[in-house]
Order: C-alpha cells, then sequence, then structure tokens
C-alpha cells in the first residue's frame, strides 16, 4: 500500500516540476519576437516597395540567431538597401552574412547614393 502511493507522490512531483520547467525551457531556446541586440532603430516608412519590410518581419520572427542589415533608413533618402540572415549558427555569423548580402544587394542595384550598409540588429 505504501508503494502506490510513494509512486503517484513521486509522479505528481515529477509532473509539476515538467510543467514549471518545460516553458522555460522553450522561452530560452526560441528568440522568435525579440528585437534583440538593436544599433539603431529600424523604421521602414510607410508606402516603401521592396522585400525590405518583409525581410525585417522575418528577422522578428525568426527562432534563431539572425541579424538585419541596412543601408540608413531615412525618408529623405531616395532608397535604402538591406540584407538579412535568418536562424545562422551564431550571432556574430548572422550579422556577417546579413551585412554580405546588404552589400551584394547594393552592388547588384548599382545604387551608390543609399550609404553604407551596417548591422541595424542582430539577435
Amino acid at each position: 500500500m505504501k508503494s502506490g502511493t510513494c509512486k503517484r507522490t513521486a509522479t505528481s512531483i515529477v509532473a509539476g516540476l515538467l510543467m514549471v520547467a518545460a516553458p522555460t525551457a522553450a522561452m530560452a531556446a526560441s528568440l522568435a519576437g525579440s528585437k534583440g541586440d538593436v544599433r539603431y532603430p529600424v523604421t521602414i516608412p510607410i508606402g516603401t516597395t521592396g522585400g525590405c519590410g518583409k525581410a525585417y518581419a522575418a528577422y522578428l520572427a525568426a527562432a534563431g540567431h539572425s541579424a538585419f542589415a541596412a543601408t540608413p533608413i531615412v525618408p529623405a533618402t531616395e532608397y535604402f538597401i538591406c540584407g538579412v540572415k535568418l536562424n545562422a549558427s551564431s550571432q556574430k555569423a548572422a550579422a556577417e552574412l546579413a551585412l554580405k548580402s546588404c552589400q551584394a544587394s547594393k552592388s547588384k542595384y548599382k545604387v551608390t547614393v543609399a550609404g553604407a550598409c551596417s548591422i541595424a540588429a542582430s539577435k
């Protein structure tokens, strides 16, 4: 009789610990929704065409190490270029690849008035 009571008690304790520990572990593993380390605010101007708004939304939603790079985003500038790397092996790798992506896009579109690419945010 004591053996059955001990097993039920132990099972209850383990189940309670799992309920407390599981959400904490899941939150620690996911970076989804986090802005990460913001170096300058990203404000995509209303009416902007192109994929930078979608790229930034994907960056925010990404669960792994990611980065968003862009040329200066100011209303007075006619263009801005961006690059993103989602779910990289590390924050540093994501930043390096997002910067390369931004620079490659700048070269591809031959935009010289947008300014230099830099990391806006990384996580």
